[in-house]
């Protein structure tokens, strides 16, 4: 591939620095565009602000949802905290009663090991859902989004207008829909080590990579 003109070897890197979006607990955003990083992305936390590592060739609209995941990835991790097969229940019931009027009765809920290439999946002829244990770890909304678009299953087998009509009312669906796909396209990429220097401690977008898309069932 030849070199970038703009971002040869020896330049420095180009470095932008932002405001938090809302809720974030880090007074800045610094993004680091190197030439030498050609296709991973990475973040960590420095002082009080969090540094995203980028390939300097990305737009500005792959940096801006690059951005988003990787705050996303980090926050998941410094908050993890995995919630059993009883409690991931009591959560379906409650999404079910906040946004379908209770109409969504699965008989079980449960966290599997065996599903990595969708995040979920639904039997209603039986009424149980099953959410893949690589979520675990990754933001609420978004195992609230998967837990949601299971039990609409149960409602809607397909994936017609009305399925998705049911998703419009939980306000993260496509938020968590960018979160998803994010984490399908980081694990296409060739993971490749970081120079020394944009080595640290924080996030890398390392997961399964699954074959399907960000949603199941």
């Amino acid at each position: 591939m030849p070199a970038d003109p703009l971002h040869r070897a020896g330049q420095p890197q180009r470095s932008t620095t932002s405001q938090p979006t809302p809720g974030s607990r880090t007074s800045a955003i610094e993004v680091r565009r190197s030439a030498r990083r050609r296709r991973t992305v990475s973040a960590y936390r420095e002082g009080d602000r969090t540094v995203v590592l980028i390939p300097a060739r990305m737009s500005e609209a792959e940096e801006q949802r690059w951005v988003t995941v990787m705050l996303d990835k980090l926050a998941a991790q410094e908050n993890k905290r995995v919630i059993g097969d009883a409690q991931l229940a009591e959560r379906a019931e409650r999404l079910s009663a906040e946004y379908f009027e209770g109409r969504a009765r699965p008989t079980s809920v449960r966290w599997v090991t065996n599903q990595n290439t969708r995040w979920g999946s639904c039997t209603p002829s039986e009424g149980s859902i099953r959410l893949s244990h690589r979520l675990q770890g990754m933001p609420e909304y978004v195992v609230d989004y998967v837990l949601l678009h299971e039990l609409a299953h149960l409602l809607v087998p397909g994936h017609g207008p009305r399925f998705w009509r049911l998703l419009e009312a939980y306000p993260r669906t496509e938020r968590a829909r960018g979160y998803l796909e994010g984490v399908v396209a980081a694990d296409r990429l060739p993971h490749q080590p970081a120079p020394a220097e944009e080595q640290g401690h924080g996030a890398d977008p390392d997961m399964p990579p699954p074959a399907a898309g960000p949603h199941a069932g």
